[in-house]
């Protein structure tokens, strides 16, 4: 696992197992906590996160398994994003936090409507990872371009 991680943040990852296990767990509980912002999480936001951290992480079957229920319960008892967008910002290049906030927005467009709590989600995480409103409009436009034009205004 740690060397799918190292690959995907090539430009400036942590060396040591712990700080990249954190970083992936990271991602994928800010996932969860994207697609249940709404109070809601459907079978389409679940599969959603599943395949963007199988396809990010070249996770198989196991390790899938393995983070996606870790990031259940921390996203669960998550209380701010502070910590956990902290913690990337230390980690991650900035052209990866950009390719965090698309993650997000393809979380938050699973279901095919995006909610108002999801937007506002986004907005705060790409402000606390320091991505650009622009950049933060040009991920979304990609992922709604991606997802078959879902609306992106």
């Amino acid at each position: 696992m740690i060397d799918r991680l190292k690959a995907w943040l090539a430009e400036g990852g942590k060396g040591a197992k712990e700080a990249a296990d954190e970083l992936e767990l990271a991602v994928a509980a800010l996932l969860f906590e994207a697609a249940e912002i709404d109070g809601r999480l459907d079978e389409a936001e679940r599969m959603a996160v599943r395949r963007i951290l199988e396809r990010r992480f070249a996770l198989d079957e196991t390790a899938l398994g393995a983070l996606v229920a870790a990031a259940e319960q921390r996203a669960e008892r998550s209380t701010q994003l502070f910590g956990t967008t902290q913690l990337i910002n230390a980690g991650f290049p900035p052209a990866k936090r950009i390719e965090l906030i698309e993650m997000l927005w393809e979380v938050a467009y699973a279901d095919g409507a995006l909610d108002p709590l999801e937007d506002a989600m986004v907005r705060r995480v790409a402000g606390l990872v320091d991505v650009s409103d622009h950049e933060r409009g040009e991920a979304r436009l990609r992922v709604t371009r991606r997802l078959g034009g879902a609306e992106a205004s």
